[in-house]
């Protein structure tokens, strides 16, 4: 490893002092060798689950671990200890720990409500059902939006002969497309609210976009669902009627706690706490992120421990998103600084790409080339890439590239609905609805839905809004 942290140093920077300014990397001196980790441990990600899976289960730490020290070591040995861990503490201090505790927070208190009860799933009930997650998704984030509702939803289709396809139709809605109007809804709107984007940019900006591709995906669903449900015989509904409940519902109080931190981080300035490794630490990001421990801590205490067990929550899926975005991060430190370059850094061809002629940003290309990264790659950290690639100024691109900034939004979160892999809800609905008896498709029958209704509505919320 000692061998390619050199070689990767020699590759990528032409002299030390060009390459590291005062205020961080210097993106246009830097090679184009210095992304090959961010794109091994994306790689890593999307690869090792579906063709080793044994293996990531057991050594996800150590890969990760490995494709963060391919970047930290050169990182060091071209640019100074002191100052590569100054660019480590920005990451940590500014980005990946507020990040973590965020999605920590939503985690544990969506895991404390449960919706028991049984109710049965006709089309109109299941597109309501569908419809309540899509909504709830933009309010405790699609991974607590799926988490809460998935159960029931199954509970209500067991009587089905035929129920993939609503659970297939869950995913798109619930764990992707619902989760665009707020930055507690999908992890790359709130990196966007981390780098300055407003609390309720997307819900002004995106609203009309998400409106439309979940209505529309929502009314394919419905006559999806009426056609089969009219054709299958009934069967007796294995789940006995019961009066359908609400339990935990102090954690929607405790929700409300995160939206008033967050929304006080955002308006209040109180100037820096302290200051570490030369990062400093604002009074307001400090306030929020004691407040996320604060409420998880909370909502273990207030909630029945039985309904965490019905809901089947355990720590293990935020453990290890807590690992795998620690890889993440530190390996897009370079590439970041890349795209900060723009015409002048090794990813000039992409900002071709991404321009007209006359250097206006094309949107349309903006939507698909994020969306396509996030169809198979993490979508976070493909957001901040094109969010620095449009300038990653969120004061200029909530004004004057507010469109380009809402393609970017609209890329990351509904094309994370592409794939299995493509957000991390995903899989965790597909590995749910299986050991609750679907006979969900495989990764690449998914796709063949996905492909089927998904890529036309995304033509066509491409020529409505991003278009020209």
């Amino acid at each position: 490893m000692a061998a390619m942290a050199t070689g990767l140093a020699a590759a990528g920077i032409a002299a030390p002092d060009a390459a590291w300014a005062s205020e961080g990397l210097n993106g246009a001196a830097l090679g184009g060798a210095w992304a090959l980790p961010f794109v091994g441990m994306l790689l890593s990600i999307a690869l090792f689950p579906l063709f080793a899976p044994h293996a990531w289960e057991h050594h996800q730490g150590k890969i990760t671990a490995f494709w963060a020290l391919v970047t930290a070591i050169p990182l060091a040995l071209v640019a100074g200890g002191g100052a590569a861990a100054s660019a480590l503490a920005h990451t940590a201090l500014l980005d990946y720990i507020p990040f973590i505790l965020l999605l920590t927070a939503l985690f544990t208190t969506a895991g404390g409500i449960l919706i028991a009860g049984n109710i049965h799933g006709s089309p109109a009930v299941n597109a309501l059902l569908l419809a309540i997650g899509a909504v709830l998704a933009s309010l405790i984030g699609t991974t607590g939006a799926s988490m809460v509702m998935i159960r029931p939803v199954i509970r209500a289709n067991d009587d089905r002969k035929h129920n993939a396809h609503v659970f297939v139709f869950f995913i798109f809605l619930v764990s992707n497309l619902g989760g665009a109007l707020t930055p507690l809804g999908d992890p790359p709107l709130f990196l966007g609210f981390l780098r300055g984007v407003d609390f309720f940019w997307t819900t002004k900006h995106v609203f009309a976009e998400t409106l439309f591709a979940a209505g529309l995906v929502l009314a394919v669903f419905y006559a999806i669902d009426s056609v089969i449900y009219r054709r299958e015989g009934r069967v007796p509904d294995p789940t006995p009627d019961r009066r359908v409940r609400v339990r935990g519902v102090e954690n929607l109080a405790l929700i409300g706690v995160i939206i008033a931190a967050i929304l006080l981080s955002a308006a209040w300035k109180g100037g820096v706490a302290f200051t570490v490794a030369g990062v400093a630490v604002e009074w307001q990001g400090l306030v929020r992120d004691l407040v996320m421990v604060a409420v998880a801590v909370a909502s273990m205490k207030l909630t029945k421990s039985a309904w965490r067990e019905a809901n089947g929550f355990s720590w293990g899926p935020i453990k290890e998103v807590a690992t795998l975005f620690a890889g993440i991060f530190v390996t897009m430190i370079p590439v970041l600084a890349m795209l900060q370059a723009g015409r002048d850094g090794a990813f000039a061809p992409l900002v071709a790409l991404v321009s007209h002629p006359d250097g206006a940003p094309n949107n349309a290309a903006y939507f698909w080339l994020t969306g396509a990264l996030s169809s198979f790659l993490d979508n976070a950290p493909t957001y901040l890439v094109f969010f620095q690639l449009a300038g990653g100024d969120a004061q200029t691109l909530m004004t004057q590239g507010a469109l380009t900034l809402a393609a970017i939004s609209c890329g990351a979160v509904f094309m994370g609905a592409n794939s299995y892999i493509g957000n991390a809800p995903n899989f965790m609905v597909y590995a749910i609805a299986r050991d609750g008896g679907v006979r969900m498709p495989s990764f690449f029958g998914y796709m063949l839905w996905s492909g089927a209704v998904l890529i036309p509505t995304f033509l066509l919320v491409t020529w409505v809004f991003f278009a020209g």
